[in-house]
C-alpha cells in the first residue's frame, strides 16, 4: 500500500555509521520520523567491536580528546557519562633501530636524530601550526615543503617525511599544510601541562553504539541493516524513493553518509556531474592486525615508526592505555597500516598480511617470538581516510546537492581535521542545521571539521 505524503519518513540515512546514527538520534529528538539504511549486517562502521579476553575492542584503534565538545555531548545526552574517562598516555618515536619516549621537551632534546638548531624549529613550528596557523591559507603548499623550509632539514628528513609517507604512502608529497594544522590542533589541545590525556568508554565503543540503537528503538526510528542500495529513483529533480533488496523505501529527504566512492556509482546515469565530482576524492584502506599477547612489547601506548621498510606505520599497545585486567590479563596491541588501492598490501590475504607483520616485529623489540601470541585478528576497509591533497576544499561536496532532497554527509567534510568520533558527529550535527533543525543545544565550538561545504 502506498504511504501518503504525511506517513512517509521525514528523513532517509543512508548509512549506519556514527554519522548517520548520530543524525537519526538528533532528528527524532525533534520529532522527526527517521529511517536509516545500512549495508552490513550490524550498524557501527569503523565503531565496530569484536570479543576479546572476555570483554569487547574497537576492529580500529579508538580514543577521545578532552576538547570533544560534540562527543562529550552525545555522551552525557545518552546517559553513560559514567563510562567516560581520561587518562595520562605515552608517545613514542622508533627511528635508526632505536625506541625513543616522546612525551615532553626534554624528550626532543634527547631525540638524537634531530640536530640542535632543527630541534627548537621543530618545537616553534609545531606551537605555530597547532595555536596560529589559519588552515585556509596553507591549503596550496604541502606538509614535506613546508617543513623543510621552516622545521629544518634534519626534522623533516627524521620524522614528519617517514610519518607523512607511512600514512599517505605515494601522495605524501602533495598532503597540504592545511591538513598537519587540523592534526596538530588536535593534538596540541589535549595536552595539559605537557601531559597528554586521551578518553575511552569503559566497556569500548559498543557501549555509545549500545546505548544509540536502544534510544533509537524507543524513538521508533526505523533500523535496517543488511541493505546495501542498489538504485535511487529520481522524479523532477528530486528523490522519490531508494531501493534495496528490491524493497522500496521512500522518505521526505535523503541524508548520504556513506563514502562518495560508492556514492558515485548510484548517480552515474540520473547526475553525472555530481558522481564525476565525488570520483576525484580518494581513499585510503586500513589495515589493523590486533595480537592478543602473555606479555607487553612495551610500556609505550602509541609508537610511531619513522623507519622506512616496515609494513605498518604505529604500533598502538591498547593495554598501555586500558588496564590489562579489562581482558582476563591479556596484553593487546594494534599493529597499523593504511595503504593506498595499488599497493600490494591491498589484495594480500589475511594470512599474508599477518606474517608480513609479525615477522617484522622482533626488528623492533628482539625479544620477541610467536610464543608471546595467544590470538591474532585481522581487519581491513578500503575507506578509512580520504586523500587530502593540494586545494582540496575545492573537492569537497556541498551538504545540500541539487537534487532538492538530497544531502551528503562523510568523511570529506572532516578537512582539514583529522578523522574522529567527535568530528564524525560534527558532521552530522552540520547537516542537519542545513536540514532546518536547531542544533544549537550541542554547543559544538572547538572542531576544525566542517569548514567547507555548509
Amino acid at each position: 500500500m502506498k504511504q501518503t505524503k504525511e506517513e512517509l519518513p521525514d528523513l532517509v540515512i543512508i548509512g549506519g555509521g556514527i554519522t548517520g546514527l548520530s543524525a537519526a538520534y538528533i532528528a527524532a529528538k525533534k520529532g522527526q520520523k527517521v529511517t536509516i539504511i545500512e549495508a552490513s549486517k550490524h550498524f557501527g562502521g569503523l565503531l565496530s567491536t569484536f570479543e576479546i579476553g572476555g570483554n569487547r575492542l574497537e576492529h580500529y584503534y579508538h580514543h577521545f580528546f578532552t576538547h570533544d565538545e560534540e562527543l562529550n555531548w552525545l555522551i552525557k545526552d545518552l546517559g553513560i557519562q559514567d563510562k567516560l574517562f581520561f587518562k595520562k598516555t605515552s608517545m613514542g618515536v622508533y627511528k635508526n633501530g632505536k625506541i625513543y619516549h616522546f612525551n615532553s621537551p626534554l624528550d626532543l632534546i634527547r631525540f638524537n636524530p634531530i640536530n640542535f638548531i632543527d630541534k627548537i624549529k621543530f618545537g616553534l613550528t609545531s606551537l605555530y601550526l597547532g595555536k596560529i596557523a589559519d588552515w585556509k591559507k596553507h591549503e596550496h603548499i604541502s606538509c614535506l615543503t613546508w617543513f623543510k623550509k621552516w622545521a629544518g632539514k634534519s626534522t623533516t628528513s627524521s620524522l614528519w617525511a617517514p610519518l607523512l609517507k607511512i600514512k599517505f604512502g605515494s601522495f605524501a608529497s602533495k598532503v597540504p599544510l592545511s591538513w598537519m594544522i587540523g592534526r596538530l590542533r588536535q593534538r596540541i589541545n589535549s595536552r595539559k601541562n605537557g601531559d597528554e590525556r586521551l578518553g575511552y568508554l569503559d566497556g569500548s565503543l559498543q557501549v555509545l553504539l549500545n546505548s544509540l540503537l536502544k534510544k533509537l528503538t524507543e524513538m521508533n526510528v526505523e533500523l535496517v541493516s543488511d541493505s546495501p542500495i542498489d538504485k535511487i529513483n529520481f522524479k523532477d529533480s528530486k528523490i522519490t524513493s531508494i531501493m534495496s533488496l528490491d524493497k522500496n523505501y521512500a522518505g521526505k529527504n535523503f541524508l548520504f553518509t556513506i563514502p562518495g566512492t560508492y556514492l558515485s556509482k548510484m548517480l552515474k546515469n540520473d547526475v553525472p556531474d555530481l558522481a564525476s565530482s565525488l570520483c576525484e576524492i580518494e581513499y585510503f584502506g586500513a589495515i589493523c592486525v590486533i595480537l592478543e599477547l602473555h606479555k607487553p612489547l612495551s610500556n609505550i601506548y602509541w609508537l610511531n615508526i619513522a623507519d622506512d621498510n616496515f609494513p605498518f606505520g604505529g604500533i598502538i599497545e591498547h593495554t598501555n592505555f586500558i588496564d590489562k585486567e579489562n581482558y582476563n590479563g591479556s596484553h593487546i596491541a594494534y599493529l597499523s597500516r593504511y595503504f593506498a588501492m595499488n599497493e600490494e598490501i591491498a589484495t594480500m590475504s589475511n594470512e599474508e598480511v599477518k606474517a608480513l607483520m609479525i615477522n617484522n616485529l622482533n626488528k623492533i623489540y628482539p625479544d620477541f617470538d610467536s610464543s608471546w601470541l595467544k590470538n591474532v585478528f585481522i581487519f581491513k576497509t578500503n575507506t578509512a581516510a580520504t586523500v587530502c591533497d593540494l586545494n582540496f576544499s575545492k573537492k569537497v561536496p556541498n551538504c545540500k546537492t541539487k537534487i532538492g532532497n538530497m544531502f551528503i554527509a562523510n568523511m570529506s567534510h572532516v578537512y582539514p581535521d583529522e578523522r574522529s568520533t567527535n568530528n564524525s558527529i560534527k558532521i552530522a550535527i552540520e547537516a542537519l542545521k542545513l536540514l532546518g533543525l536547531n542544533t544549537d543545544f550541542t554547543n559544538n565550538t572547538n572542531s576544525l571539521s566542517c569548514k567547507i561545504g555548509f
